[in-house]
């Protein structure tokens, strides 16, 4: 069968072999907001538990809109405008407008990637700076939060009389889901706060994981620290396939992003009777694909899907190569990732990015993973412990070779964006 994966901007047709195919998990289908247009300029009068942003706007002389990196596909050409405009309706003066890109802990975002996130218009008319969580000196310390993660917040958002964030509601595989606090920590929070917030104590915890909100540290560490920075309106959206907007959700920071994230988890949520023996998967296409260290997202999202000891296959164009150069000397220096990660965990050890390798090593201690990429050269991907393959089709018929002919295989075409998970069927005995 011809499956087409989310890969780079254009796409990738794989053949799948009919007979070992056991499912294709896919987001459920949702039809896009037939006038998109009126259900921004609603949610805008209208929030969850806020008042209208032109009310909460009306004598601040500052504002700080937040928005994500280009790692995220938030459509910000289409919700920044009547934001901005509301802003300016409202008498916020527009040179005190910062638009902050909330990059994490990330490169920074320059040149034609922000006319590509934003618009010329945009670009042209408002200040727009990148958070450096690596500089100390563009941060404020809030205090400790109650499990000992230190809050640094950039000082620009945090000297705004007004504070809105733009995100996209999405499976995330530390924190549950992404959006509403993840905008303030990690987006704008420094690598000391960062350091601790992504360290072993709270990602090796069996709750950090893909759609998992109750008792999960990371998600409940950046609530905290969200709340402490202080987040006046949130504007989130979630996507259907095609990346067109499904739900907008506007307002305060936990109970309208909570609504988002319930009509999330009926569309990403993708059955498969048991795991299978070879699931071929992808980082989602662009902008999520740029790297090594995003693809880790698509290997880690599979694991559910994918028997212990089986082969996981993911397509990644990665035309930013393996990712940032603190990423890339950790893999490149430690054949022995689990020694690595083990590392991890004594005090005061820290590398920046060390959580990344933490995730790789655990999808490589699952199972085998094959990659298919045309951004890194075989040598880099093998020091990577990752597999290289020259094409999907080739992959397959090597984990055929592996487990069998008969072996299982399940496909997610959308990768990380899908949350799979195993629903036996009730034996026909236990149902009698």
């Amino acid at each position: 069968m011809r499956i087409d994966l989310d890969y780079g901007r254009t796409g990738l047709a794989v053949e799948v072999p009919d007979r070992n195919l056991v499912g294709i998990l896919r987001l459920k289908p949702q039809n896009p907001l037939a006038d998109a247009d009126r259900v921004l300029r609603d949610a805008l009068v209208r929030p969850v538990r806020r008042p209208p942003l032109a009310a909460a706007a009306r004598g601040k002389q500052s504002a700080c809109v937040v928005i994500s990196d280009i790692t995220r596909p938030v459509p910000n050409k289409f919700l920044l405008p009547p934001i901005l405009a509301t802003l300016d309706l409202a008498g916020v003066p527009r040179e005190a407008v910062t638009i902050l890109v909330a990059t994490g802990t990330h490169r920074p975002n320059e040149g034609d990637e922000l006319v590509e996130m934003v618009g010329a218009d945009i670009v042209r008319d408002y200040r727009i700076v990148n958070h450096v969580a690596r500089d100390p000196d563009t941060h404020t310390y809030l205090g400790e939060s109650p499990n000992g993660v230190p809050a640094h917040v950039d000082s620009r958002y945090l000297e705004a009389e007004l504070k809105i964030t733009l995100a996209l509601i999405e499976p995330h595989f530390m924190a549950g889901y992404s959006g509403g606090r993840k905008s303030v920590c990690p987006g704008i929070c420094s690598m000391e706060t960062v350091k601790v917030w992504h360290g072993p104590r709270f990602i090796g915890h069996e709750k950090a994981d893909t759609g998992i909100l109750e008792g999960n540290p990371v998600h409940e560490e950046a609530t905290w620290i969200a709340n402490k920075a202080g987040l006046d309106f949130i504007c989130d959206v979630t996507l259907n396939e095609r990346r067109q907007i499904t739900g907008i959700f506007a307002g305060d920071m936990e109970a309208a992003w909570l609504k988002g994230v319930r009509q999330v988890e009926d569309v990403v949520r993708a059955p498969l009777s048991q795991p299978a023996d070879i699931v071929v998967t992808t980082c989602a296409g662009h902008p999520l694909d740029l790297t090594l260290y995003q693809a880790v997202k698509g290997m880690v999202g599979a694991m559910p899907a994918v028997k212990p000891g089986g082969t996981i296959i993911i397509a990644s164009r990665c035309e930013e190569g393996i990712g940032s150069e603190d990423f890339t000397n950790i893999l490149r220096s430690n054949p022995d990732l689990g020694a690595f990660v083990q590392q991890t965990y004594e005090p005061d050890f820290f590398i920046p990015d060390q959580w990344e390798a933490h995730e790789l090593h655990k999808a490589l201690s699952h199972a085998e993973v094959l990659c298919y990429t045309e951004g890194i050269e075989d040598d880099d991907l093998r020091q990577c412990g990752v597999t290289p393959i020259r094409s999907v089709e080739e992959g397959i018929g090597r984990a055929l070779t592996k487990h069998g002919s008969l072996a299982s295989i399940a496909v997610i075409p959308k990768g990380p964006y899908v949350v799979p998970y195993v629903d036996a069927p009730t034996p026909a005995s236990a149902a009698a």
